[in-house]
């Protein structure tokens, strides 16, 4: 296909899972071998900018390939059955459903890489009915990020009318999407490159994985590429990063983790990460504590190393749900 036939099918594969969203790529890497998941996060990594119409093109050859297989071995039906054996029934419909309604062409599928302010540039002096209109029809999270750019009583008047909007006459749309467009031509810039790839979206997807799949990403990215894998081990959290944590993080991480769990964890552990642990500890939990590792003797590497991933990943969860901040080394301080 136009605009892929320089890509390799690695490139392609890995373009398909940014496109797809962290959670869901995270889940289909869990799902692959060693050799396959090392060729793709390499990939990942070094996709810092793509031509949005070379990312669409991707989709397209995915979606092409799925209803048009040949002789029987692809088509529709293998490729929801692929990605049910990956994600689970209901996820792979609507991951389907989502890839289908993409690939058939969106009236403002222009914007959807466009910066944010350059969206809100195009908009200036539209009617807020308009505005609502188009980011309506966008992601949520780039619809987020103009409306914020907007005036505050436009926001609102823009907010209040997408809230009420249930349905909009294809005609309609279709008459906004060609006058935008054409405004478009002149603010926009031309061929614009979009950030899908790089060393952050590879982070983020690593974060999502389950400590298998974790460690076999940071070990084939270790042995491809020393200075990539230190790069990306230095944007994740580890079980020594605790101590950036601050007490009430702390406190709702330990009544997430099991008492063996956390025993396990800090087998060898002392100083600062240990300090930083028991004291957010009650007397009887740390006595709970001392007790669980001296009956624990010895412990295999492999199993402490497990064990520290278990918290690692409770850490995540609580800062994915905005329970808990991570304040990186580094970071300016945060003002109550």
């Amino acid at each position: 296909m136009a605009g892929t036939a320089m890509l390799t099918g690695t490139q392609k594969a890995a373009l398909l899972l940014i496109q797809l969203g962290k959670d869901q790529a995270a889940r289909v890497m869990s799902q692959m071998d060693e050799a396959e998941i090392e060729e793709l996060t390499t990939e990942i990594a070094r996709l810092d900018r793509v031509n949005p119409e070379v990312a669409q093109a991707v989709l397209d050859e995915f979606y092409e390939t799925s209803i048009g297989g040949s002789g029987g071995a692809g088509g529709l039906g293998f490729a929801q059955k692929v990605l049910e054996a990956s994600l689970g029934r209901e996820r792979a419909a609507g991951m389907m459903e989502r890839l289908a309604s993409s690939l058939q062409g969106q009236p403002f599928e222009f914007l959807q890489h466009a910066d944010a302010r350059q969206v809100v540039s195009l908009l200036s002096g539209e009617h807020p009915q308009t505005i609502a209109l188009v980011l309506a029809h966008l992601r949520p999270d780039h619809a987020s990020a103009i409306i914020t750019g907007l005036p505050p009583a436009v926001a609102g008047d823009v907010a209040h009318r997408i809230a009420l909007m249930e349905r909009a006459s294809p005609d309609v749309v279709a008459v906004v999407a060609e006058n935008l467009q054409r405004k478009a031509s002149a603010v926009l810039t031309p061929q614009e490159m979009a950030a899908v790839g790089g060393v952050q979206p590879l982070v983020d997807i690593i974060n999502r994985t389950d400590p298998s799949t974790e460690k076999i990403i940071l070990e084939s990215l270790e042995a491809r590429d020393t200075s990539l894998a230190e790069e990306v081990r230095s944007r994740m959290f580890v079980f020594s990063d605790i101590v950036l944590l601050e007490e009430r993080a702390i406190q709702l991480v330990l009544r997430g983790v099991e008492t063996s769990t956390l025993a396990t964890a800090l087998k060898g552990v002392e100083g600062d990460v240990r300090e930083k642990i028991t004291r957010n500890l009650s007397e009887r939990a740390r006595e709970n504590l001392d007790e669980e590792m001296d009956l624990l003797g010895p412990v295999r590497l492999s199993l402490v190393e497990d064990a520290r991933a278990t918290v690692v990943q409770v850490i995540r969860r609580l800062e994915e749900s905005g329970q808990i901040v991570i304040r990186r080394e580094g970071e300016d301080e945060y003002v109550a």
